[in-house]
């Protein structure tokens, strides 16, 4: 019998916080999905740190500054979204929820933010538009040996209205996640990364996370983000810089956006939080291009936080999954609505009324 049932049936659980959703989906998702989901790599340290991370800043609240009235509103690429938390990418939706990608899109558009398609989606770019047509969309993009794969889903992309491209640059070669080897993870067989669905048939390797083994070019350069640039309009935002000297290169290259990002801990284990790494990414920067950041958060005032230094929107990857997992697109919409309402309540008691008077005289870092 399930945790949250009582003498032979369910009773509905109030779900307060973002971990109370953790709970619900890992005692109901199967072990080997929740552990794909769950994995850091190595020891996992970095993936811990990304949370123990906001647990070290502490911040300054102004008073009697009539917060009467508040605004969670700001832009990322010039386009309105309601509050400073977007959907990170996140492969595999449907492991959680059947209707997975679907029912994520659906959500976001609801509540009027950003989503990051992966390209590992269990759902085709077409159905995730064709489900909510007004979204607002970006595609997190990795490019493959055969370059011909990452060219078509960028013409396709574009073609269907999403607004920019993320290039994952972190992993050259997938980090190793103890659990999906002991588990032997793999994409059950009625599950498809559908936006390469028959592009990879004939290909005999051995299957890593829903398609053949090694087909991610780890040749990438700055040299392609040229490459890219003359596939596309659309913007560019590099997703996985770490450093201050990578960012001047991003910014020299002459990208719209960077997410300053680990992959959840899942690849290089022992890098900084990215809370940590914001500040010297932002100071380098220093407004030449939009900086993002994901990795750790799960409280309206870890947002609160990022942005305090200098982060101009949050992504949140995990938590999508625990919504899903709870009860589809409404467990989604839950999950951005609790970080929404903590986020205006943080703010106001911070002595914030809009997005704009948050800045780095409301925090201090613990000497801890």
């Amino acid at each position: 019998m399930c945790v949250f049932c009582r003498h032979g049936r369910c009773t509905e659980m109030a779900m307060v916080c973002l971990t109370d959703f953790e709970e619900y989906a890992k005692e109901h998702l199967p072990k080997a999905t929740w552990d794909y989901y769950a994995a850091g790599a190595d020891e996992c340290c970095t993936r811990d740190d990304n949370l123990l991370a906001y647990k070290r800043i502490r911040l300054r609240p102004r008073m009697l500054r009539d917060v009467s009235v508040s605004d969670t509103r700001t832009t990322v690429l010039g386009t309105e979204i309601s509050f400073p938390v977007g959907i990170a990418p996140t492969a595999f939706h449907c492991l959680a929820w059947h209707e997975g990608e679907i029912s994520t899109a659906k959500a976001t558009e609801a509540l009027n933010t950003c989503y990051i398609t992966s390209s590992y989606s269990t759902c085709s770019v077409e159905e995730i538009v064709a489900a909510a047509p007004n979204g607002y969309r970006w595609f997190q993009l990795y490019v493959h040996r055969n370059r011909k794969v990452s060219e078509q889903i960028v013409h396709r992309v574009e073609a269907l209205g999403y607004k920019a491209l993320v290039l994952t640059v972190d992993v050259p070669y997938t980090g190793k996640r103890r659990n999906n080897i002991r588990n032997q993870f793999r994409l059950p067989p009625h599950l498809k990364v559908k936006n390469f669905d028959g592009v990879f048939e004939e290909n005999n390797s051995p299957e890593e996370y829903g398609i053949p083994a090694n087909t991610l070019d780890p040749s990438i350069s700055w040299k392609d983000i040229y490459w890219l640039q003359s596939l596309t309009r659309l913007p560019i935002v590099i997703k996985g810089i770490l450093t201050k000297e990578d960012a001047e290169l991003a910014v020299e290259h002459g990208v719209q956006g960077i997410i300053v990002s680990n992959h959840g801990g899942r690849q290089l284990d022992g890098g900084p939080a990215t809370i940590d790494a914001l500040a010297e990414i932002v100071d380098m920067v220093q407004g030449r291009t939009e900086v993002y950041l994901d990795g750790g958060v799960r409280t309206g005032s870890d947002v609160l936080k990022a942005i305090a230094v200098g982060a101009k929107c949050v992504f949140i990857g995990r938590p999508v999954v625990w919504g899903l997992a709870y009860k589809g697109e409404e467990g989604v919409r839950e999950i951005l609505q609790i970080l929404n309402d903590e986020f205006r309540l943080s703010m106001a008691l911070a002595g914030c009324r809009n997005v704009s008077e948050i800045n780095r005289n409301l925090i201090q870092f613990s000497k801890l």
